[in-house]
């Protein structure tokens, strides 16, 4: 796997969603997108769900170590049926994020996953990003700027991705690399889907506002939104700057006297609003946004964030990408990366010093191995 000749890298993501793992290869050499390959989903059932949920806001102890179990054996499931792939990118499950405080904690060991697959796993993205100073997030942000250079846009792009945590990039794809200054602007935004998913589960026994029906119907009250809006500081916060997934917990309980619907279309055009005051932050004004991750199946959502930004709105699926598997795809891309000594994270995209890469290399039958560039 020396050299830069492309290889076929397999990466999975389990989200804040928490709905369940995907799977995605791609043929690259870490700098550019050659091919894309095979998908895969691997739902999590509802009781491995509580056991995830149960470990959110906590570093370690009996229920990280519970969660890492059940993503352990979701991953190795799935993955195992992609046996063309050289290498794994293997994110873990998020279940604590305070960057500031220097702690973020990805639940699910990369050794364990190269035993069970029998071959090299790239994990621990985050955690040399966050000890340099970083954020450790969004991450995706690299990947993104390859898939501008793949689609050989000219102007200055946005990609938003809308999972359970809202978190944008801004591409600048006249710059030849991702590290270089100026090519890149990356943050989370706000809640995108979490907040709506904790109130229809508490509420409904539902997982999700299922194609933005809820959304669509509601009636937005006004009154809560602007004050959800204009009373948090954190969207006049100047990046580098994340979230972890219950950040804004409190929002849930400024729409509790709203009815079902009411209250999630107010959660939704609350998180429209964080999305479009994201893109102030912005060097310039994109020329289009594309949108990425399960909001963008809310039609109610999209038609928000439309009607709040200066430019064109739309899925990925426009620019002949997959919105169900970015991340996955990106997380294959960073393991190639890290295995070349490549950057990862840079300055405009989780605000450390200076370019970095790093990341444990775990192989069959051996120690792991930490990479730092």
């Amino acid at each position: 796997m020396s050299g830069d000749r492309a290889i076929w890298a397999l990466g999975a993501m389990s989200g804040t969603s928490l709905d369940g793992v995907d799977a995605a290869l791609i043929l690259t050499d870490g700098r550019r997108i050659l091919e894309f390959g095979e998908t895969g989903y691997r739902p999590y059932s509802e009781a491995e769900r509580e056991v995830l949920r149960a470990a959110l806001g906590k570093v370690a102890g009996e229920q990280v170590e519970a969660a890492a179990e059940v993503v352990e054996i979701a991953h190795a499931a799935l993955l195992g049926g992609f046996p063309e792939a050289e290498i794994v990118g293997f994110h873990g499950q998020t279940t604590f994020h305070k960057p500031d405080a220097g702690l973020t904690t990805q639940a699910g060991n990369g050794q364990v996953l190269a035993e069970a697959l029998e071959r090299s796993v790239v994990w621990d993205f985050r955690s040399s990003d966050v000890m340099l100073g970083g954020q450790g997030a969004p991450l995706a942000s690299f990947y993104h700027f390859a898939l501008a250079r793949r689609m050989e846009a000219r102007a200055p792009l946005a990609i938003l991705n809308l999972g359970g945590v809202g978190n944008l990039t801004w591409i600048d794809p006249k710059k030849t690399a991702p590290e270089l200054k100026g090519a890149l602007l990356a943050f989370d935004t706000g809640p995108a889907n979490a907040r709506i998913d904790d109130l229809v589960a508490e509420r409904l026994g539902q997982r999700m506002d299922a194609d933005g029906a809820l959304t669509s119907r509601g009636v937005v009250d006004g009154d809560i939104l602007e004050a959800l809006l204009e009373r948090e500081p954190y969207f006049a916060r100047v990046p580098p700057k994340s979230l972890d997934r219950d950040d804004f917990a409190g929002w849930g309980a400024a729409v509790a006297d709203l009815s079902d619907a009411d209250a999630v279309a107010t959660l939704a055009a609350a998180s429209a609003g964080a999305a479009a005051k994201a893109l102030d932050h912005c060097p310039e004004p994109p020329a289009r946004l594309l949108v990425t991750g399960g909001g963008r199946k809310n039609p109610g959502l999209m038609e928000m964030i439309s009607a709040l930004v200066p430019c064109p709105v739309g899925p990925v699926e426009e620019a002949g990408f997959d919105g169900d598997m970015i991340e996955a795809q990106a997380f294959a891309f960073l393991a190639v990366r890290v295995l070349r000594g490549l950057p990862t994270s840079a300055p405009g995209t989780t605000g450390v010093a200076a370019p970095v890469g790093g990341g444990q290399v775990s192989r069959p039958g051996r120690v792991p191995q930490q990479i730092q560039v």
